[in-house]
C-alpha cells in the first residue's frame, strides 16, 4: 500500500479533516492533500508528527512504500548532501586555476574562449545549486 493512502486512511479513521491535521503540524491543507494524493512526500518531522496523531506506528506508516523510503533516506543524506557540495567546489577550484594557467592560450582563440567561459558558467551554476539545496 502507499504511503499517501495510509496517511489518508488514518486521518479518516482518526476522524479528523485534512484543514485539523494541517494545523496540528503547522502545514497548508493543500500540503496534507498532496502528501495524501502522493503529489509530494512528507519529511521526516513531519512523518513522525502524523504518526503522533493518528496514534500509528511509523513501521506501519512506512514500510512497503519504496518511493518514499528512498525519499526519505535521500533527504536525511548529509554525507552524501556533503560529498556532492565538496566536489563542486573542487571542481570550480580546478577550472578557476585551469583557466589562470591556460590563459595566454585560451585567449589567442575564440572557440576556446567561448568554450571555457561556458564550462565556467556551468560549473558556477551547479556550485550554486548544490549551496542552494544545502539551504
Amino acid at each position: 500500500m502507499d504511503v499517501g493512502k495510509k496517511i489518508k486512511d488514518a486521518r479518516v479513521k482518526s476522524g479528523l479533516t485534512q484543514e485539523k491535521v494541517a494545523e496540528k503540524i503547522e502545514v497548508s491543507r493543500q500540503t496534507i492533500s498532496n502528501w495524501e494524493n502522493e503529489k509530494s512526500y512528507p519529511d521526516i518531522i513531519s512523518v513522525i508528527r502524523l504518526s503522533d496523531i493518528y496514534s500509528i506506528s511509523l513501521d506501519e506508516l512506512l514500510k512497503g512504500d519504496s518511493d518514499m523510503m528512498k525519499y526519505l533516506e535521500d533527504s536525511t543524506d548529509v554525507v552524501s548532501s556533503n560529498k556532492k557540495l565538496l566536489m563542486a567546489i573542487g571542481v570550480n577550484c580546478l577550472l578557476f586555476i585551469l583557466f589562470i594557467f591556460f590563459n595566454g592560450i585560451i585567449g589567442k582563440n575564440t572557440y576556446l574562449m567561448i568554450g571555457s567561459v561556458t564550462l565556467g558558467i556551468l560549473s558556477t551554476t551547479a556550485l550554486f545549486y548544490q549551496v542552494i539545496k544545502k539551504f
